[in-house]
This record gives structure tokens, sequence and C-alpha cells, in this order.
């Protein structure tokens, strides 16, 4: 194995911390959720419990947080639904180079959403603000999208280097 992978396998700790920072995210978002969808229809059939005003906004801007940061989450697994019929028929450098610039190109969307997402959620979210709750800024409704694209990017440059080990490392097996 080239020396130029065994240092980048040096930053495997990284990542995996990273993933587990997301996945505590997550995970502490859906029992957010899960806590106030309670809290919501227990108030309405027990006319004791007051029902929050801002509950179900707060749980669709919980739910978006999840749905594309767990999306970001996959990658790291290699997770993603994929096309792989043909894989038994192709060859190894082949299949390597299309998930090459398969991550590539989800790379690409990352950077989109990061920037794209960054525009909007500090232009269009940072002048409105939640109808139940006047006081929160829209800025945390449009923040998922640039999050996500920054755990994707980040867990992206580790998948193209896995790529392209794998490319490398075939090539020296086969010689």
């Amino acid at each position: 194995m080239p020396d130029v992978f065994i240092k980048l396998r040096k930053f495997e700790k990284v990542y995996n911390f990273v993933y587990s920072v997301f996945m505590l995210i997550c995970k502490l978002l859906l029992v957010a959720d899960i806590l106030i969808t309670s809290w919501i229809v227990l108030a309405r059939y027990i006319k004791v419990i007051p029902a929050p005003n801002w509950g179900e906004e707060l749980i669709l801007t919980l739910m978006s947080y999840m749905a594309v940061l767990s999306a970001a989450l996959a990658i790291k697994r290699n997770a993603h639904i994929r096309m792989t019929a043909f894989d038994r028929y192709l060859p190894e450098k082949v299949i390597v180079t299309l998930d090459l610039i398969a991550d590539l190109a989800v790379l690409a969307l990352a950077v989109v959403m990061l920037t794209t997402g960054w525009s909007y959620a500090t232009g269009l979210g940072a002048k409105g603000t939640f109808i139940s709750m006047p006081w929160l800024s829209k800025f945390w409704q449009y923040f998922p999208i640039p999050l996500a694209g920054i755990a994707m990017i980040f867990f992206e440059i580790e998948r193209i280097v896995l790529d392209i080990e794998r490319y490398f490392i075939r090539e020296e097996e086969a010689k």
C-alpha cells in the first residue's frame, strides 16, 4: 500500500468521530420529535394537558434536519441505493471508476447544497420568523441544507479517497 494511503488512513478516527457526532445529533432530534409529538397527541385527548402551538412547526423542522443528516450519514457507510446489477459482469477497474464518478457527482451536489443552502438560510431565512414562534428566525428552517452539505462534503472526501485507494490497491495486486 502506498505511503499516501497509509497516512490518509490515520484520518479514519476523525471521520468516525464526526460520524458519531452527527449520529448523536440525529438521535437527539428523533427523541425530541417523539416527545413533542407525544405531547401534542396527548394534549388532543387529555384536556388538562396544554397543547403547544409551536409543536407541529418544530416537529417538521426537526424532521428536515434528520432527513438530510441521515442521508449524509449513509454516505459514510456507503449505504445509499445504487445500481449494482451489472457489477459482476464488469471489470473491477470499471466498477471503481464508476463509483468514483458517482462520488464526485455527489460531492458536487454537496457543494451546491452548502453554497445555495447557506445563501437561502442567511438571505431568505434570516428575514422571516416561525409563525408560532415569532422570536425564532426562519434561518433554522433553512439551515439543515448547508449543514448536510458540510457533512456530505466531509464524508464524500473519505469515499473518494477510499475509491482511489481501491483503484491503486487492485492495480498493485495484479502486478
